[in-house]
């Protein structure tokens, strides 16, 4: 009997990842991955951006609308705040590889032209993803990872994550076989849903000073 079960069903982007590959092809590679269901509501993957001999890499949840429409991650408004945040600390955006633990965008929508708003990966979801984190990593060989957010702390550092617990801290870990140096801070999409401008600010001062912490690991 031939078995009907979709590549999805099986929820690991593992049998989509080439070996031994360089970013390109594994961007190449990532855009017909069919890994879980993600992909069927997504409009593409959403691979990571940067050099292959960055020092740092970013990582955050998963893309957001406007990263899913252009197929580049952190290119909308909270990418922008993360840039100016990373200037302020004084990391050049230019000098980072930028990636999300989840390349498809995942949202709900109460009726088609509505705006189509965040949901939160699943756990599954988020390990069905893992192997293209694993391949980004084996690449870049950053210095040291800044986790942005919960979602991208879940995925590297187990379900246990909780950012309030290490933000702003140097921690060693070992990430898919490697010894990794991270710095943990809240995702820049969490400083602009602050309730008000003082808020807001405060939110924003915090994850600089996150960053600095990266800064000084690097230097």
């Amino acid at each position: 009997m031939v078995s009907t079960k979709a590549p999805e069903d099986a929820y690991t982007a593992a049998p989509f990842v080439p070996e031994r590959a360089g970013l390109p092809a594994l961007r190449r590679a990532a855009a017909g991955c069919r890994g879980c269901p993600l992909h069927r509501d997504a409009t593409q993957t959403v691979f990571g951006a940067g050099a292959e001999d960055a020092r740092v890499m970013l990582v955050g949840e998963q893309p957001g609308d406007q990263e899913d429409r252009q197929g580049k991650p952190f290119v909308g408004p909270a990418g922008r705040l993360l840039d100016r945040a990373l200037h302020e600390a004084g990391i050049d955006p230019a000098d980072a590889y930028v990636t999300n633990a989840v390349k498809h965008f995942k949202f709900t929508q109460a009726e088609p032209r509505k705006r189509r708003i965040h949901k939160t990966p699943t756990l599954r979801e988020m390990t069905a993803c893992g192997p293209w984190l694993a391949a980004e990593l084996a690449v870049v060989e950053p210095e040291l990872i800044v986790i942005l957010g919960a979602t991208a702390g879940k995925a590297l550092l187990g379900s246990s994550f909780r950012v309030g617990e290490v933000r702003g801290a140097l921690l060693e870990r070992e990430i898919h076989g490697r010894p990794e140096k991270l710095v943990a801070t809240v995702h820049p999409s969490s400083v602009l849903r602050a309730q008000d401008d003082k808020d807001r600010k405060a939110a924003y001062e915090g994850l600089v000073a996150d960053l600095k912490v990266a800064a000084r690991a690097l230097s």
